[in-house]
């Protein structure tokens, strides 16, 4: 038995909308320039033919070996093909950000406090982990 009455509240949609046209975006940006890297319009800090040759190293001796960028260093690179790609990936990242700043005004005018606290520590939590702030890992 189906409900046709069923609804759905503002900020799902608000935040679901922004998400399918993000994400749409954030796809079609990546095969767009996926295609111009291997096509080579573009030069590429590691060249495509010698991908091959530093497959079987761990990102850190890679990062060594190449003197590839760590964190967002890759913006300093953005001008060559293989590191265009990130442009795509940082959409696609940033989306839910995005999205849980979207929802707030209505999460405050429905003066839903519980779910506004979460978005707005979400947004702060997953803002410092995108930052490099709270490194790790190095």
């Amino acid at each position: 038995m189906s409900d046709n009455n069923v609804t759905v509240a503002e900020e799902q949609v608000t935040y679901a909308n922004i998400l399918n046209v993000g994400m749409w975006t954030g796809l079609a940006l990546l095969v767009v320039m996926f295609f111009i890297y291997i096509s080579g319009i573009l030069p590429s800090l590691v060249a495509i033919e010698d991908l091959s040759k530093y497959w079987h190293l761990t990102a850190s001796d890679f990062h060594k070996e190449l003197g590839t960028p760590i964190g967002w260093g890759w913006l300093a690179h953005v001008g060559k093909g293989d590191y265009l790609n990130f442009v795509g990936i940082a959409i696609l990242a940033g989306l839910t950000i995005v999205c849980y700043i979207a929802i707030m005004p209505a999460l405050k005018r429905k003066k839903d406090t519980a779910y506004l606290v979460i978005a707005v520590l979400e947004v702060v939590v997953l803002t410092l982990a995108a930052s490099g702030i709270l490194q790790s890992g190095h």
